[in-house]
Parts: C-alpha cells; structure tokens; sequence
C-alpha cells in the first residue's frame, strides 16, 4: 500500500540478512544490494525506500550493534565524561569478543565510503556531545577557559581510543574511564590565584 508505514519487521529482517551474509564469511565488498535483498527475502526497492545505498545500510547496522548512548548523570562535567568514556571502554571490551564487529570494522576502514557514512552517523553525534560537555564545563567554571575544546576532546577520548583500537592487548579494567578524566581534569581545572604572601620580596 502507497505511504504505508516502515515495518520494522521488513527492516529487522534486512539487518539480520547483512549479519548473515557477514557471520557467513562474505566480505562488505561483495556485500551488493540485490544479494542482501534475497537474503532477506525482500525487493530492492524495499531495501532502497529504507537506505540511499549499502554504506548507509552497513554504517546503521555497525551503529546499531554498538551501545546506545549512555544516559548522562547531568551532575557534572566529570561525571558525564566519565560515563562517556565509560561506553567507550565497555564498546572495546564488546568488539574484541565479537569477531563479526571485529572484522567489519577492519573492512570499514579500507571502504572509503562505508567508512564516511559510519562517520557520520555514528562518530560526529557522538563527538558533538563530548564537545558540548566541555564547553558546558568551560562555561561553569569547571575548566580553564583558555584551553581548546576540540584538542581537549581528543586528549580525553584519546587515551581509550588507543587502547581499545591501536592497541587489542592492552588491559581494560573497570575504573579506566574515571582515571583518566581525573587525571586530566588534575591540570585543566581553573586554579585561583595564590594570594601575595606578606614576606614576598
């Protein structure tokens, strides 16, 4: 029927047919769009009234099998950060336990394409957030207000990111997430100036 509503049955089976294809073997190059819809058991068209293309069907699937966006204690610059971090931390514990994730994001990064749309979908919102949480801090006096919000950024998430992606080995343990944000924040919280000691010269 004309302007019928999306089924999230149709879009449930869509998705399980790419993860099929991938638990299968099949490489996200030779993933096309006619293979996923016989997979799936559905036409082309349906599979295009739903996404512009396969680098956008792959970047929801990845997105979705990822965690959801924690809900943010709101109480704090640091305890957001940490509750951001945190969903990083329990995001590579997840990928290095599932191969499947484990090898897609590998053929993510030599698709170009796929790889843009993932960035976009999933990586920018949440960089947009972590940046607003900063600048929410600067703005309350919880950080220097001299210091680059978009580096800071990077030097917060950094620390995870290298150990969850550059470096599988390295250990993840629970309580990662609040050392980091406590170690930067040691240095980048606003200090109030000493008062002048009467001895001074």
């Amino acid at each position: 029927m004309k302007g019928r509503p999306r089924s999230e049955a149709v879009e449930r089976a869509i998705v399980e047919g790419v993860v099929k294809l991938l638990e299968d073997g099949v490489p996200l190059a030779e993933l096309s769009i006619e293979r996923i819809a016989r997979t799936a058991g559905v036409g082309k068209a349906t599979i295009y009234r739903r996404w512009s293309g396969k680098e956008e069907l792959f970047a929801d699937i990845v997105g979705a099998a990822e965690l959801p966006t924690p809900d943010l204690p709101g109480t704090s610059m640091r305890d957001d950060l940490v509750a951001l971090l945190e969903q990083l931390r329990r995001r590579g514990l997840m990928t290095r336990s599932s191969v499947l994730l484990h090898n897609v994001y590998a053929q993510m990064k030599s698709s170009p394409k796929i790889w843009a749309a993932y960035h976009r979908t999933v990586i920018e919102p949440r960089r947009r957030l972590q940046v607003e949480i900063l600048r929410r801090g600067q703005r309350n006096g919880e950080l220097r207000a001299d210091v680059d919000i978009d580096l800071l950024n990077d030097l917060f998430v950094g620390p995870m990111l290298l150990r969850t992606v550059m470096r599988p080995d390295a250990d993840l343990p629970e309580g990662l997430a609040e050392l980091i944000v406590d170690t930067l924040l040691e240095g980048l919280r606003p200090v109030s100036s000493p008062s002048v000691s009467s001895s001074s010269p």
